[in-house]
């Protein structure tokens, strides 16, 4: 019997795949489960028409992170921080403290997106990357000052 599978299932099937499969496994397993659907041409059409409109969606979140990161990579973010002899930073800036200056700012951007090479523990301008899609990474400029 032929399927599709609804969810991944490791060892069997990935996600919107069409397999064939034994029919008790299909029937008793698979189908009761909610792992797969039976297929016919008009589950073939659903499922084209859903990965269809997944494909639109995927586009426009990725224009929008374009329009977002063109604007990130126009500004610089600026942290205070406390030195101490010769201006060695106290602490460093993590990234949790950079999501709660975009947030201020109106960038909605997870702390786990943040990636901080090395720490931000010097004075100075820093390049951060952030992860605004898989697709779509901008160059952050973090500035530290006294």
């Amino acid at each position: 019997m032929k399927v599709i599978f609804l969810k991944d299932l490791k060892g069997q099937g990935k996600k919107d795949e069409i397999k064939e499969v034994k029919d008790g496994y299909a029937e008793n397993f698979l189908i009761k489960n909610g792992y797969a659907i039976k297929y016919t041409s008009r589950s073939k059409e659903i499922l084209d028409t859903q990965i269809e409109t997944r494909n639109e969606n995927e586009k426009k979140l990725i224009e929008e992170c374009n329009k977002i990161k063109k604007e990130l990579e126009k500004k610089e973010f600026s942290f205070k921080v406390s030195t101490g002899k010769e201006d060695k930073v106290f602490g460093s800036i993590s990234s949790k403290a950079i999501a709660e200056e975009l947030t201020k700012n109106g960038y909605k951007v997870d702390k786990k997106k943040i990636k901080i090479d090395g720490s931000l523990s010097t004075l100075g301008t820093h390049i951060v990357k952030v992860e605004l899609h898989p697709k779509v990474i901008v160059d952050l400029k973090i500035k530290l000052v006294k």
